[in-house]
């Protein structure tokens, strides 16, 4: 890759497949870190790259807001994805944002999770159980993706001989820019519509047969407050929680196995005291390293000066997470995988915020219990095969992972 940035296609899916963003990153970060960039397609926007940057504008929701596009498809309000993508939770401003957030935070108390944790910690044994007097895998789809799935499964009430068909519909719509789902738009929007319907199913049956899930608590019908989300609004939710809530941690898994596997001075120090607060650091650095989403936009409410450039009201602003989390400001030596390192003060779950993830709790527990088992029922695993990532310039997704082990 030439050292020049600005010749360098920073939406191409293919330099994340191929694994070059970091490098171009890193470029970014030492020449130019507010970066303005129009793409193929004629769109123009800028690319804030440090820590520090990401981490203030994750922060600051009066400045940067996401009522125009939370990605760089910009949001139309008479157009039916810009609609509904206004009824998603990343794509909503205050005050709206703030009644949203406010309902959707009762399906994921510390009481919630409390309760969800032993259910999960078999659940991600069993995940293991399956798996390792076989003696090889593929990663991704035998092991990453079970506990995400099953945690999701858990908390809304999905049947367990659903939980093939929500893969795929994740898949589906994470991996609109890969040839092996052969994925578009408009085959996107059938697919949420499809989740969508499915979700209002789930919605009716608990308004005739209530459970302790989150279905139950965020419905209309059975909140003593008289305050929940609509019919509208729980679709959405429901896409939102199935494809964010499965993709990333799924991906975060996989990820970290393979960070271990080619580290494994690492895997042995975890081998070595799989204590709970070491597996916690541990956790922490996966995600790191992982970004499991790379990017999120902003637009810029007004006028900004930033690092001696000016971002105009109405301009797109790219949120690179991917970039920040090898900051070298924030992280020393970024480029070093290292399961003790603390403090760690990563954006992977957006840096704090009004946006900050709703379910990064949830998703810290599923990868604490599932790195338990693996390091200390899988330590030798090895590559058994190539490493296939997601044709995407928006979640850092690993296809396929074949491994061995014993």
């Amino acid at each position: 890759m030439t050292d020049d940035v600005d010749t360098q296609d920073v939406l191409g899916p293919d330099i994340f497949k191929r694994q070059e963003h970091h490098d171009f990153f890193a470029r970014l970060r030492d020449q130019d870190p507010v970066h303005w960039h129009v793409d193929s397609n004629g769109i123009g926007f800028w690319s804030l790259t440090k820590h520090a940057d990401v981490q203030m504008a994750n922060r600051d929701a009066k400045r940067f807001i996401v009522s125009e596009g939370f990605t760089l498809i910009d949001i139309d309000p008479d157009d039916l994805q810009g609609a509904a993508m206004r009824e998603m939770l990343p794509g909503m401003d205050p005050p709206q944002h703030t009644r949203y957030r406010r309902i959707v935070n009762r399906g994921f108390t510390p009481r919630t999770l409390r309760l969800l944790e032993g259910h999960l910690a078999l659940k991600a044994k069993t995940v293991l159980d399956n798996v390792v007097e076989r003696g090889s895998c593929d990663f991704v789809e035998d092991v990453a993706a079970e506990l995400p799935l099953q945690a999701i499964a858990e908390l809304v009430g999905v049947p367990d001989e659903d939980r093939k068909r929500v893969f795929a519909w994740s898949n589906q719509l994470t991996g609109i820019d890969d040839p092996e789902y052969e994925g578009d738009l408009e085959h996107g929007m059938l697919v949420s519509a499809e989740m969508i319907s499915y979700a209002d199913g789930l919605r009716q049956d608990r308004e005739l047969n209530p459970r302790d899930d989150i279905i139950t608590k965020l419905t209309n019908t059975t909140l003593d407050e008289g305050e929940g989300l609509t019919e509208a609004e729980f679709g959405m939710f429901f896409l939102l929680l199935v494809v964010a809530g499965n993709e990333t941690t799924r991906n975060a898994t996989a990820h970290g196995m393979r960070a271990l596997i080619e580290s494994p001075d690492q895997m042995q120090k975890l081998r070595e005291d799989p204590s709970a607060a070491r597996i916690e650091r541990a956790v922490e650095e996966i995600l790191r390293w992982s970004s499991p989403i790379h990017y999120f936009r902003r637009t810029a409410a007004m006028d900004i000066e930033l690092r001696g450039k000016t971002i105009r009201q109405g301009d797109r602003v790219v949120l690179w997470y991917a970039s920040a989390n090898r900051d070298a400001e924030a992280f020393p030596d970024p480029f070093m995988f290292d399961v003790d390192r603390t403090p760690n003060d990563h954006v992977a779950f957006g840096g704090g915020g009004p946006h900050f993830c709703l379910g990064a709790n949830l998703a810290r527990l599923e990868l604490r219990l599932i790195f338990t088992e693996l390091v200390t029922r899988m330590p030798d695993a090895r590559f058994d095969g190539e490493v296939e990532m997601l044709r995407s310039n928006f979640v850092a997704g690993i296809k396929h992972m074949p491994i061995r082990w014993g």
